[in-house]
């Protein structure tokens, strides 16, 4: 019931392939999916990355309304997506309103710095083995299966289209990390079994 009267109040429903923003815009707004998926990329090098694909839940074009800066990134719709989007004083009440979501907020953003950071590292590199470790640790740490365990087809899919890698190259690096005891493979999901083996993977210089 909530969500029906937020969507009827901040909803959008955006087509697939739209551009929300791109980097260097004036922001605006903020948004949450409520569906669908964003693609979020970057002009490294003259050349565009994907830096991440988002999905319900998630948040993005925060940074722009918080610190009043030009937008860092562009955003696209992968899919249909269903958006609230929200301005800087409606973000704003949200934050005073309730400790939780300014905590998550802040928790998610250091998160995303972090595995922005390492993944620009391996792409400076052109290391592909390691952009995937990067983003399979960070399917983990995104779990909602306590941290250990991730949809196999899910996180393939996720990772191929994040890093514009076929999926067949993305599931032979993740059986090189089975082999090496990294991960474990059962029923359609896969395990973390060392998590210190793979944070060091993605860690690595």
């Amino acid at each position: 019931m909530e969500e029906g009267r937020l969507f009827s109040q901040y909803g959008q429903v955006i087509p697939p392939g739209t551009v929300i923003f791109r980097e260097g815009d004036d922001g605006e707004q903020m948004f949450i999916i409520q569906s669908g998926k964003i693609r979020i990329g970057k002009s490294i090098g003259g050349k565009e990355h994907i830096l991440a694909v988002l999905g319900k839940g998630e948040f993005f074009g925060e940074t722009a309304i918080v610190s009043r800066i030009k937008r860092t990134a562009t955003a696209t719709a992968v899919s249909e997506t269903r958006l609230l989007a929200f301005d800087r004083r409606e973000f704003q009440s949200m934050i005073e309103k309730n400790i939780k979501i300014a905590m998550n907020v802040i928790d998610k953003l250091c998160r995303r710095l972090i595995h922005a950071n390492r993944q620009i590292q391996y792409l400076k590199r052109k290391d592909v083995a390691g952009l995937v470790a990067v983003n399979l640790l960070h399917a983990f740490e995104e779990s909602d299966l306590e941290g250990t365990s991730v949809p196999l087809d899910h996180v393939l899919e996720e990772i191929s289209l994040s890093l514009e890698v076929p999926a067949e190259e993305v599931a032979g690096i993740i059986d090189g990390f089975r082999r090496e005891g990294l991960v474990i493979h059962e029923e359609g999901k896969l395990g973390l079994r060392d998590r210190d083996g793979l944070r060091s993977r993605a860690e690595s210089p």
